[in-house]
C-alpha cells in the first residue's frame, strides 16, 4: 500500500511539474502586447494598439516606422507562418519536415523562386526598398531582441527562426502568384490526354468558356508522337511534387479557388456614396492567410487585410478609396520542350534555323534534409525560363523520345521576370487618393493578374491589372500545350501594354462585379486566357444586385452569404428523375422534391446532390481517360462544364461504359450514380435520410502546416466548422471530387472565403471585415480561433474599430 501511495504521489508530482512547465512556457511564448519596449530599428517612438479582437492599430511618425511596426506585429503573432512562407519561397521545406518534403524542394529550386526574387530585389526602386527593409527590420527586432520562447512549432520540430530579408518578402509574393496561376497544369494535362484521345475529344473534356468557340489549336497529339515525346514520359517528380504543392499552396486554377468582388455607385447606395464588397476564395489555413491591421502615419492611413511576409495592406480602405481583388486567371505560363544536344547535355537547341545551340544557365545547390544526408541539386534555365523537369531527374537527363533524343521542359512565366514585384504597386495602392491614382498605380502591377474593383467617394471602376504575354498569330498551339522551344513562332512577342487590359470606369448601370468569369466581351481584341471560371457566381451576384434599387452594408452582406447554387439547379431535373432500387431511394427523392438548390448546412438534399454528382462525373469520364489519370489529376478538377455538355446532348460516346457489352445512356449513368451515392451515404451517415446533414460531411477545414498531418496534433492545431454552400454558390465552399488523401472524407472544404469585407465610402465606421481563424498564430491562445464561429455564421467586425473597449498598448521606443 505504501508503494502504491508513492507511485501515485510521484505521478501527481510529475503531472504538476508538467502543468507548471506548460504554464511557464506558454507565458513566455505569448507576445508582450502592453507596456514599453526599447527596440533597435524604428526612427521614432511608435505604438501598437491591439483591440479586443487582437487587431492592431500601428501609429507611427513615418511610413517607414509604420512598416517596421507591421513587421514587429507579424513576428509577434504569426512567427511560424512567416517561417513557412520563407521556407516555401526558398525551397527549404525538407530541412524542417524531412525527406517527405524533398520533392517539393526540388521543384521549388528548379522553378527558381528565390533566385527570381533576388533579381527583383536588385531592380527594386528606392521606395520599395525602404518599405521592405523597414518591414524586415521589424520582424528581426522580435527575433533578435524580444523572443523569450519560440512558438510551439519551432520547439516540436527542433528548429530556430532565422532573420527575415527583403528577398523573403519578394519570394513569398511570387508564391502567391503561383497559387493563383496554374495554367501549366492544364498544359501538362493536355499532353497526357493527347495519348488517349484525339484533340477534338480533349476539347470536349476541357471545353471552352460557355458561348465561346473552341480555340483553333494544332493536333498536338501528332506533334508529340512525331517528336517521340509522350505524356507518360513527363518527369515523375512533377507528379510527385504537385500533391505537396497542392497541400502547401492550394489548387491553382480549379473551380472554387476564385473570389468575388463588386462595387455599387452612390446612385445605387442608400448613403449616396459607393459601397464595395470583396471575398477572396483561397485555401483555408490555420492561422488564416490574412492578418488584419490598421496603419497610421503622416501621409498613410489605411486599414484592411495584410499578409504576413508583405509590408502593406493588400486589400482594404484608406481615407479616400477602397479596393478589392479577384483572380483573373490569365494564360501567363507557357511550357516549352527544349531539345538537348546529344553531345553536350548542358546545351539545347536555341533555333532550328541555322542549327543554333545555346548553353543552359546552371545553378548548383545543396538541399538540407532533416534526418537524412544533404542532397546536391542542379537547376538550369533556358532562354524561356527554368527547367522544371530538372526537379525529377539529374541535369544530364530529361525526357527521352522514342528515337533516343532527350528533352527538358522549361517554363516561361511572367511572375519570374526581374521587374515583377507586386510590392511597389501595393504600396502605391495604400496611398492612392482617387480612382485615377489607383488605376495609374496598377500599371506597375505584374503578377498575379487580378480583377481590381476600386471606389472613391465619387466614382467606381474596374481594372484587370497584370502583365499579359502577346503570342504570335502563327502560334497554333495557343499556349494550350507544351511547345517546341526551338521554333521561334512559339516565343512571346512581348507584353500587352498596361493600358490595354480590360477596364471600366463609372458604368451607367451603376455597379461592377467580377467572380473569375470572362471579363471581356467578344469585341475585346486581345487574348487574355481561356480558362475562366463558370459564370454561375457572377450570374447570381448580378441578379441580387439588380433585385434592389439601392443597397446598404446589410444587403451586400446578404449577397456574400448567399448559398443558392445555380449549377445544382441546372442538374436537379436529371437527379429528380434518377431511379434506384436502394431502400433509401424514396426518402432521398422526398428530400429532393422541395429542394431549390439552397445549399444549407443543416439540410440533407445538398449532401445527396453532391454525392450523386461526384459518382456521375466518375461514371461518365473515368473509364475514357483511365482510372489512374482520373485519380491522379482529373479528380482535382470539377469538370462541371464538360459534364453539363455531355448530359445536354445525351452523348453516348462518353456515357457508355467501355468495359460492358451494353450501350449505356446518360440516363443509365444518372441512375447508377444515384444508386452508388445512396450506398455510400447510408454507410457513412446511417439509414435515416431525414437526419443526414450537409454540414456533417461538408466541413471547412483550416489546415495547419504541418501538424494537420499528425493526427494527435491536428486536434490542437487545425480548425474545423460545418458550412453550407458549394463550389458554385456566392458563399463558396469548394467541393472536391476525390476523397481527402489524409482522412478519406469525401466532401471536406479546404477553399472558401478566406476573408469577407464590405467598405462604406460614405461612412467608414460602417465598413466591416472578418477572416477565417483569428489574429494569433499560437494554438493555445483564444485569439487563434476566436473568429472561426463568427466567420461561419457570416458575422463581421468594424474595419476601423469601434472603441468599445480600451486597447492594449505596446509602445516601442528606439534605442
Amino acid at each position: 500500500m505504501r508503494v502504491l501511495r508513492w507511485v501515485l504521489l510521484s505521478l501527481l508530482l510529475l503531472l504538476l511539474l508538467a502543468l507548471a512547465s506548460g504554464w511557464i512556457y506558454t507565458s513566455r511564448a505569448r507576445p508582450q502586447v502592453e507596456g514599453n519596449l526599447s527596440v533597435r530599428g524604428p526612427l521614432a517612438e511608435l505604438r501598437i494598439e491591439r483591440d479586443e479582437h487582437g487587431i492592431p492599430t500601428i501609429r507611427a511618425a513615418s511610413a517607414e516606422d509604420a512598416w517596421f511596426g507591421l513587421g514587429f506585429a507579424h513576428a509577434q503573432d504569426r512567427l511560424w507562418q512567416l517561417e513557412t512562407h520563407r521556407r516555401i519561397g526558398a525551397g527549404r521545406l525538407a530541412e524542417a519536415f524531412g525527406p517527405n518534403a524533398l520533392e517539393a524542394d526540388k521543384f521549388l529550386r528548379a522553378l527558381g523562386v528565390r533566385r527570381a526574387a533576388a533579381e527583383q530585389w536588385v531592380k527594386a526602386d528606392a521606395g520599395t526598398r525602404r518599405a521592405l527593409e523597414a518591414y524586415a527590420a521589424g520582424i528581426n527586432a522580435v527575433l533578435r531582441q524580444h523572443l523569450p520562447a519560440r512558438p510551439p512549432e519551432f520547439v516540436l520540430l527542433g528548429i530556430k527562426p532565422e532573420d527575415w530579408s527583403p528577398v523573403d518578402s519578394l519570394a513569398w509574393a511570387t508564391m502567391m502568384a503561383w497559387d493563383l496561376g496554374g495554367n501549366w497544369n492544364s498544359e501538362l494535362l493536355r499532353l497526357r490526354l493527347a495519348e488517349r484521345m484525339p484533340v477534338e475529344r480533349v476539347g470536349q473534356l476541357l471545353p471552352p468558356y460557355p458561348g465561346d468557340e473552341p480555340l483553333p489549336v494544332r493536333d498536338y497529339a501528332s506533334l508529340y508522337k512525331r517528336l517521340g515525346v509522350h505524356g507518360d514520359g513527363a518527369p515523375a517528380a512533377l507528379a510527385a511534387a504537385s500533391p505537396w504543392l497542392d497541400r502547401l499552396l492550394g489548387d491553382a486554377g480549379v473551380e472554387g479557388a476564385g473570389s468575388n468582388n463588386w462595387v455599387v455607385d452612390g446612385a445605387h447606395s442608400t448613403s449616396g456614396q459607393p459601397l464595395l464588397a470583396n471575398d477572396p476564395h483561397l485555401k483555408l489555413s490555420a492561422p488564416a492567410l490574412w492578418y488584419f491591421a490598421r496603419l497610421e502615419a503622416p501621409g498613410l492611413r489605411v486599414a484592411g487585410a495584410t499578409m504576413p511576409g508583405l509590408p502593406m495592406v493588400v486589400l482594404g480602405q484608406n481615407e479616400q478609396i477602397a479596393w478589392g481583388f479577384t483572380n483573373t486567371g490569365p494564360d501567363v505560363q507557357d511550357l516549352y520542350l527544349e531539345k538537348i544536344d546529344p553531345a553536350d547535355p548542358q546545351r539545347y537547341l536555341e533555333s532550328r534555323e541555322g542549327n543554333r545551340w545555346a548553353r543552359f544557365e546552371r545553378f548548383d545547390e545543396l538541399i538540407k534534409v532533416k534526418g537524412a544526408p544533404d542532397v546536391a541539386f542542379t537547376a538550369r534555365r533556358s532562354r524561356h525560363g527554368p527547367l522544371i523537369s530538372d526537379a525529377g531527374a539529374p541535369a544530364t537527363a530529361g525526357l527521352t523520345g522514342q528515337d533516343g533524343q532527350r528533352y527538358a521542359i522549361a517554363m516561361r512565366w511572367t511572375a519570374l521576370d526581374p521587374d515583377a514585384s507586386a510590392v511597389a504597386a501595393g504600396i502605391a495602392f495604400n496611398r492612392a487618393h482617387s480612382v485615377e491614382e489607383f488605376i495609374s498605380a496598377s500599371a506597375r502591377y505584374v503578377a498575379p493578374m487580378q480583377n481590381m474593383v476600386v471606389a472613391d467617394r465619387d466614382r467606381i471602376a474596374f481594372v484587370a491589372a497584370g502583365r499579359v504575354p502577346v503570342r504570335r498569330a502563327d502560334n497554333d498551339l495557343g499556349g494550350l500545350a507544351p511547345a517546341p522551344g526551338w521554333e521561334p513562332r512559339y516565343d512571346w512577342e512581348g507584353y500587352l501594354p498596361a493600358n490595354r487590359t480590360p477596364r471600366e470606369i463609372a458604368p451607367a448601370r451603376g455597379w461592377i462585379a467580377t467572380a473569375n468569369q470572362r471579363i471581356h466581351d467578344d469585341s475585346y481584341p486581345h487574348y487574355i486566357g481561356s480558362e475562366w471560371a463558370l459564370p454561375y457566381r457572377q450570374q447570381r451576384i448580378e441578379a441580387l444586385l439588380r433585385a434592389r434599387p439601392q443597397h446598404d452594408v446589410a444587403s451586400l452582406r446578404a449577397i456574400q452569404l448567399d448559398q443558392v447554387s445555380l449549377a445544382t439547379q441546372k442538374l436537379l431535373p436529371l437527379l429528380r428523375a434518377a431511379r434506384s432500387k436502394h431502400p433509401l431511394a424514396a426518402a432521398a427523392q422526398a428530400e429532393l422534391r422541395a429542394f431549390e438548390a439552397d445549399m444549407q448546412a443543416d439540410h440533407a438534399a445538398p449532401l445527396i446532390a453532391w454525392a450523386w454528382v461526384r459518382e456521375l462525373t466518375r461514371g461518365v469520364f473515368a473509364d475514357d481517360v483511365g482510372e489512374a489519370l482520373y485519380e491522379r489529376q482529373l479528380a482535382n478538377r470539377s469538370f462541371r462544364d464538360a459534364l453539363e455538355a455531355v448530359l445536354e446532348r445525351d452523348d453516348a460516346s462518353w456515357c457508355d461504359e467501355l468495359h460492358t457489352p451494353a450501350v449505356e445512356t446518360c440516363a443509365d449513368q444518372a441512375d447508377a450514380a444515384f444508386d452508388r451515392a445512396l450506398v455510400q451515404l447510408a454507410a457513412r451517415h446511417g439509414s435515416d435520410v431525414a437526419k443526414w446533414r450537409w454540414g456533417d460531411a461538408h466541413q471547412a477545414r483550416s489546415e495547419h502546416r504541418p501538424f494537420s498531418k499528425v493526427p494527435l496534433l491536428a486536434r490542437l492545431f487545425e480548425l474545423r466548422v460545418p458550412v453550407g454552400g458549394d463550389t458554385y454558390t456566392v458563399n463558396v465552399s469548394r467541393v472536391a471530387l476525390k476523397p481527402d488523401p489524409g482522412t478519406g472524407e469525401l466532401f471536406l472544404d479546404e477553399h472558401g472565403p478566406s476573408l469577407r469585407a464590405i467598405y462604406d465610402l460614405g461612412d467608414p465606421s460602417k465598413s466591416r471585415f472578418m477572416h477565417s481563424s483569428g489574429q494569433s498564430g499560437l494554438f493555445f491562445e483564444p485569439g487563434y480561433r476566436n473568429m472561426v464561429a463568427g466567420w461561419a455564421r457570416g458575422e463581421d467586425l468594424p474595419v476601423w474599430g469601434d472603441g468599445a473597449s480600451e486597447p492594449r498598448v505596446l509602445t516601442l521606443t528606439p534605442r
